[in-house]
Parts: structure tokens; C-alpha cells; sequence
């Protein structure tokens, strides 16, 4: 994603729902592919496409932060998107579909999540959920911790997790890595970012927005120090 097409996506999705964000920086991704399929891709795809635009846009490492729950301490955690993708080869493609104790569940996608955003109540979220991706209520169907576990494991880009644990109380827990929201943060800093060069820059030369942003990395530095100094 070159500067102009990061600034176009950042403006489109700014005041978006994050699933709607997700599926922006999907197509991204994926250019050659059709938008309006991917809303119906499976999760670890869309997570192991976003990973791999993060490296190609800011590269392998992904630094960030996080509280403790218990003591509110700030660990702070790097992370290889090349370590997060070793389960979800490129070019391997998954089955949509998983037998679960003789249940055929469905993978889940973005749009299955969109169905259920606005339900308050995450167990009756997880339930409605759960009972798409099944198809139809039934008394056979696995617990909700079998359909979690076996859907991980089928689709391991899918919720991608960390197991951390607090050096100033010891406490562990897991957290959620959400891919999405942490690459459109760092999209977000990008775009904010490269407004403020093109203000710059066009008070001082008179260029337009996309002459400026057309400038490689290199060169747009260059004629900030020149402007800065």
C-alpha cells in the first residue's frame, strides 16, 4: 500500500465500524480479489492476509503494550508476524468446513461476526454465533468450549492469543490479539503522520497532495529536513 492508496483507506475507514476496517485493509490485502467476497472468507485468512500487509508496510516485528489486569503495570511485548503465520502457509488452502464430534461447523467469517456485533450479552453473542455456524439448533451439537477449541485448531490465524505474564506480580492471563484493530492503529499513526508532511511541505513549495505523496519515503524526508532546518 503505497502512501496515496494508505491515505485513501485511513480517510474511508476512519469513522467506520473496525469490522468494516477489517474488510478495507483486507482488500488491501488482497487487491486481485473481489471486495465483496471477502467479507465471507474465513477469519484466519483475513488475519494471515493483514499480517502479511503489516510486514510488507512496517515489517516482521510488532511492538505494543498491555496492562496488567491485576496490578495495572505496563508490559510491554514484541512479537514476529512470521512466528504468527508458521500455521497458515501462503498458497495452503483450508477446508470452509470442520467435523466436530460428528457436527459439521463452518468456519467463521467477518460477516458471521457482523451478525452478531450489536448483541450486548457476549454468552447470548456466542451462542447466536455458534448456532449459525452449525446451521440450526440442536441438542446434539459440542459445548461451546469443544466448537472454541477444535475451530482454533482447524483455523489457527483465527483468535490468535498471547499467554503473558506480569513481572511486577506474576499474575498470568491470556490476551486477544486482535490483528485488525492493531494494524489500523498503526495505519492511523502512518496517515496522520504523512498529513502533517504534506502541510508542511505544501506551505513551503506550493505542491499538491498527490504530487507530495507520490514522493518516495526517501525523498519526502528529504525535503522535510530542508524545510525543517
Amino acid at each position: 500500500m503505497d502512501a496515496l492508496r494508505l491515505i485513501d483507506c485511513w480517510e474511508h475507514g476512519r469513522r467506520r465500524h473496525p469490522l468494516d476496517r477489517a474488510l478495507l485493509l483486507f482488500a488491501a490485502a488482497a487487491p486481485g480479489e473481489d471486495p465483496e467476497t471477502l467479507a465471507d472468507r474465513t477469519l484466519g485468512e483475513r488475519n494471515a492476509a493483514l499480517l502479511r500487509l503489516r510486514q510488507k508496510m512496517f515489517g516482521d516485528a510488532l511492538k505494543s503494550c498491555v496492562e496488567c489486569p491485576e496490578c495495572g503495570e505496563q508490559l510491554e511485548f514484541a512479537l514476529s508476524a512470521n512466528t504468527l503465520l508458521e500455521p497458515s502457509p501462503p498458497g495452503v488452502a483450508r477446508a470452509a468446513y470442520v467435523d466436530i464430534q460428528g457436527v459439521r461447523v463452518r468456519l467463521p467469517t467477518t460477516r458471521d461476526l457482523a451478525s452478531v456485533a450489536t448483541e450486548g450479552d457476549p454468552l447470548v453473542a456466542e451462542a447466536r454465533l455458534f448456532e449459525r455456524l452449525i446451521g440450526a439448533a440442536s441438542a446434539a451439537a459440542p459445548s461451546p468450549e469443544d466448537l472454541t477449541r477444535e475451530l482454533d485448531a482447524a483455523d489457527p490465524c483465527m483468535d490468535l492469543a498471547l499467554d503473558l505474564t506480569c513481572p511486577a506480580c506474576a499474575h498470568a492471563w491470556s490476551a486477544a490479539f486482535d490483528v485488525p484493530a492493531f494494524l489500523w492503529e498503526e495505519v492511523e499513526v502512518r496517515a496522520r503522520r504523512l498529513l502533517d508532511e504534506v502541510h508542511a511541505l505544501a506551505r513551503s513549495y506550493g505542491w499538491a497532495e498527490r504530487e507530495i505523496l507520490a514522493l518516495s519515503e526517501v525523498r519526502r524526508n528529504a525535503y522535510l529536513e530542508r524545510v525543517l532546518a
